[in-house]
């Protein structure tokens, strides 16, 4: 027998989850793990393949997430993201797993307030 989870199911554990993660039951990484992890199984049939970590600058960084540069930028500005930059001495970095993980979880930045909102 051959069962696939569902989009709906993930939106469900993904709002039991939040809860915990807000009250530090578990952390804010490891609920965005999970949830990613249950997304692309319930989208492809397996969890996330492994990403060969790297650290990738702000051009590729936007262009991962589909957006132009100047968007990225104001976008980072204003906080929207949960991934922070790392500095490389004067170079600005992120990791790609961590941009990968947030298009994964489907985050909703159009309040500007860089928290999940799923839905059901």
């Amino acid at each position: 027998m051959d069962v696939r989870i569902k989009g709906t199911t993930v939106n469900l554990i993904a709002k039991l989850l939040h809860p915990l993660a807000e009250a530090g039951v578990l952390s804010i990484p490891e609920e965005r793990e999970v949830i990613a992890q249950l997304r692309n199984l319930a989208k492809n049939g397996e969890t996330i393949p492994a990403i060969l970590p790297k650290l990738i600058d702000q051009p590729e960084a936007a262009e991962m997430l589909g957006i132009s540069l100047a968007n990225f930028k104001k976008l980072e500005r204003n906080g929207a993201f949960p991934f922070r930059r790392k500095k490389i001495g004067t170079a600005v970095r992120y990791r790609n797993s961590d941009i990968i993980k947030f298009i994964l979880t489907e985050e909703d930045l159009s309040s500007g307030s860089g928290t999940a909102e799923f839905e059901i």
